[in-house]
C-alpha cells in the first residue's frame, strides 16, 4: 500500500470510528441499544436497534473496503443527519445543555459534510458526476 493510500484509509477509519464503536457497543450490549432506542422514542425498539447496528457497521465496512464506498458514505450521511435532528434538538433545551448540544449538532453536520465529500470523491473517481 502506498503512503498516500494508507493515509487516505486511515482518514476514512477516523471518519467511521464513531459508527464502528457505536455499532460494536450496541451489538455487544443489545439491552442498552434497545434502551437507547426507547430513550429517543424509536419503536419498535429491538428492530430499530438491529437496523442501526447493521447500518453503522455495514456502511463503515463499505467505506473502508472501497466496495460501493459512495453508497456507504451516503448512508452514514443520511443516518447522521436524521439522528442529529432526533438526538440533538438544542433549540428545545435550556442552558447549559443547550450550549453543549448545539456544539455537538454542528459537529455532526461536519460529519455529514465529510461523508458527502467521500461519496462525491468516490463517484468522481468512477467517472460519474
Amino acid at each position: 500500500m502506498q503512503p498516500g493510500a494508507a493515509l487516505r484509509w486511515f482518514a476514512l477509519l477516523l471518519l467511521c470510528a464513531a459508527y464502528l464503536q457505536g455499532g460494536f457497543n450496541k451489538a455487544t450490549d443489545f439491552a442498552s441499544a434497545i434502551a437507547e432506542m426507547n430513550h429517543f422514542g424509536l419503536s419498535p425498539a429491538a428492530p430499530m436497534a438491529v437496523a442501526v447496528i447493521v447500518l453503522e457497521l455495514g456502511a463503515a465496512a463499505l467505506i473502508l473496503t472501497g466496495f460501493y464506498r459512495w453508497l456507504g458514505a451516503l448512508a452514514l450521511a443520511g443516518f447522521t443527519l436524521l439522528a442529529t435532528f432526533v438526538a440533538l434538538r438544542f433549540w428545545e433545551m435550556t442552558q447549559p445543555e443547550r450550549f453543549m448540544a448545539a456544539n455537538s449538532f454542528f459537529e455532526h453536520l461536519g460529519l455529514v459534510g465529510g461523508f458527502l465529500l467521500v461519496a462525491w470523491h468516490d463517484l468522481q473517481g468512477r467517472g460519474h458526476d
